[in-house]
């Protein structure tokens, strides 16, 4: 027995599912009549046999008492008396009517088809839209704490698992119910005993349906798990393509996605085992039932108990039955399955936004951009995980993650430039990602223009903040489409306007089709400082009250920093700009530049008051002009004095 709170979960996972039918169930009421009346036509056809077969051998059936064998002895007697030619006429109209009825059945079986498969398609396009909805408002602790390959495989894989459940498996399982129950209500009319017999079996197979199904539900699980894996493999290295080149690790990267779909594999292979097992060990009973009812079936039609066309009506129903059974046990598994991949997909669901509006949140209105941080400190959750991990994985070593941010006070007057500055892992970037509510503080209070971040709406309030980060995401279209990207509803001369503020117009009329150039996934197509420009002519478009640069220069050769960093200065006029920078002599321009080590502010002031200060500062700076001194000297030939 599963464990308690697993079944509530199953049952709750499939009443959610369900849930999404409930704006169709019209078409689903529809195709269920269909389906139902094609059924019970098909009920019809080994009763007609039945009544053939004795008509045409001329047995009777006066001996049996019930309202079939009644019909059935009415025809003989009228066959009996006329002669054959007679016969012959019955036989071509019964043909006739037969050929009508699965005409009719065949309507019915594509009414019913097609309108289960239209409400199960469109369940399953609600479902994946509504978990790429949620995915939306997931903050970015979920998403660092799970692959963006193992999500994708939630919204694909599990999702394409759920779409054969609520198609064709509803619709096979409806269709067994009114078989089944029609099929034993004929054959107990037909032969007590017969039936007696034939469901001396029905206890094994429940029990056998019942002890692979919840295995191969076991299996099936950890398939999609292993799927899921591999699939975050692929993503990760066609991703990072460039790296595994870089590195020549195509042959690693091409060992660890063989293994992972090796493992795959594997999993697929246990399931298949237990599938091929299960499904000829049920058939097997099926058709053991089946020749236990036509010797004692012939028994009593030798014995002249049973007529020749009950016992073809039986067999015809008992055949029906057993199918039934066999699909009850395969639909079992199948749905045993379904559940696995149910209870992933609203996994993520279930998944709260740890950033989100509050229920009394105002818009954010227009801004000036005075941006004060009161004694604010900001750490990762202590053990490595916000309980939002898809996977359920924990982070190894995170226990012990130290406090990040500890005890910011900062005032940034509107339009003030500040930079931002410091060693590696200072927390830099954390400090800036507070700002546009990427996370919230573990205490203290953000406030922009006197508002609390978190009593204002977030749209409203990422809405007025624009981020130029070091590595520009370009989506897989065109300039335009992505320029737009920072105002939908921008007219061709504003983008002309944004791209030639950012020194991004020449270039892009010189590509081939222009402003419609297709830039490729991840802006492939494009040099790093023109993805850069275009980022800029975007975020201009945006016209943000707050502007923030995560080292929008770092990885730039001179001639594109020069360019760029021309179009960021139109960009950063009359707004409050961040900027970060491991690079110390850019941040000259900054009214203010602001020293983190290890979480805390040590130094704040211009820049030649941070290096009349001779602290921090002055030593990182003077650090790094020794080695880019260096540097310059190696490159142009010239002594180093080493």
């Amino acid at each position: 027995m599963p464990p308690r709170g697993l079944q509530a979960v199953a049952r709750v996972d499939w009443r959610r599912l369900f849930g999404y039918v409930k704006p169709y169930r019209l078409r689903l009421g529809v195709a269920i009549l269909c389906l139902f009346a094609s059924s019970l036509m098909g009920l019809v056809f080994p009763l007609v046999a039945g009544l053939l077969v004795d008509a045409i051998s001329g047995q009777s059936t006066a001996g049996r008492s019930t309202v079939f064998g009644a019909v059935s002895e009415f025809y003989t007697k009228v066959l009996q008396r006329n002669p054959p030619q007679f016969r012959g006429g019955v036989l071509n109209w019964v043909a006739i009517m037969m050929l009508s009825v699965f005409v009719i059945q065949a309507l019915f079986n594509f009414t019913q088809a097609y309108l289960l498969t239209y409400v199960g398609e469109r369940v399953v396009a609600d479902l994946r839209t509504s978990i790429y909805v949620h995915l939306q408002k997931l903050s970015l602790r979920f998403f660092s704490h799970n692959r963006v390959g193992e999500l994708t495989s939630r919204v694909t894989n599990d999702v394409t698992v759920l779409q054969t459940t609520t198609t064709s498996s509803v619709a096979s399982l409806l269709q067994n119910i009114v078989q089944f129950i029609g099929g034993l209500a004929l054959m107990l009319f037909l032969s007590l005993k017969l039936t007696l017999l034939t469901l001396s079996l029905v206890p094994i197979m429940l029990i056998a349906g019942i002890l692979f199904g919840r295995r191969i539900r076991k299996v099936s699980t950890e398939v999609q798990d292993r799927l899921a894996t591999a699939t975050a493999v692929l993503e990760e290295t066609v991703s990072g393509v460039r790296v595994v080149q870089s590195f020549a690790r195509e042959h690693y990267e091409i060992k660890r996605f063989r293994e992972s779909i090796e493992a795959a594999f594997q999993s697929s292979m246990r399931r298949t085992r237990l599938r091929s097992t299960f499904l000829p060990f049920i058939s097997l009973l099926g058709f053991a039932s089946l020749v236990l009812v036509l010797w004692y079936g012939g028994q009593q039609v030798i014995a002249k108990r049973l007529s020749s066309g009950d016992l073809v009506s039986f067999l015809f129903y008992a055949g029906t039955l057993a199918a039934s059974l066999g699909t009850f046990t395969g639909l079992y598994s199948q749905l045993q399955e379904a559940l696995g991949a149910t209870h992933r997909v609203f996994s993520i669901l279930d998944t709260d936004p740890d950033i989100r509006d509050k229920p009394n949140a105002l818009p954010l209105p227009p801004i000036a951009g005075r941006v004060q941080m009161e004694h604010v400190d900001f750490n990762y959750e202590p053990d490595g995980s916000d309980g939002n991990s898809v996977s359920g994985e924990r982070v190894i070593g995170a226990e012990k993650h130290p406090e990040v941010l500890h005890d910011i006070v900062l005032d940034v007057a509107p339009g003030e430039i500040v930079a931002v500055v410091g060693p590696s892992g200072a927390g830099k970037t954390t400090l800036v990602n507070l700002i546009p509510r990427f996370y919230d503080p573990t205490s203290g209070n953000i406030l922009i223009d006197g508002h609390e971040l978190r009593d204002v709406k977030l749209q409203s309030l990422r809405e007025q903040i624009g981020i130029v980060p070091q590595e520009t995401l370009l989506f897989s279209g065109t300039i335009r489409e992505n320029l737009r990207y920072g105002k939908l509803d921008a007219t061709d001369d504003e983008l002309v306007a944004a791209a030639r503020a950012a020194n991004a117009h020449e270039f892009i009329e010189r590509l081939q089709n222009g402003y419609d150039a297709v830039v490729g996934e991840r802006g492939v197509n494009l040099s790093g400082g023109q993805r850069q420009r275009i980022a800029i002519a975007r975020a201009l478009l945006k016209d943000p009250r707050i502007l923030i640069l995560d080292e929008a220069t770092s990885s730039l050769d001179a001639e594109s920093e020069g360019l760029v960093q021309d179009a960021l200065e139109r960009l950063m006029q009359n707004r409050t700009t961040f900027i970060i920078a491991h690079r110390l002599s850019t941040v000259k321009i900054a009214s203010r530049i602001v020293v983190l080590e290890h979480g805390r502010i040590v130094e704040q002031g211009t820049h030649a008051e941070l290096m009349a200060q001779e602290g921090l500062f002055a030593r990182l700076y003077t650090m790094q002009f020794s080695v880019d001194d260096a540097a310059e000297a190696v490159a142009v030939g010239a002594p180093t004095g080493g």
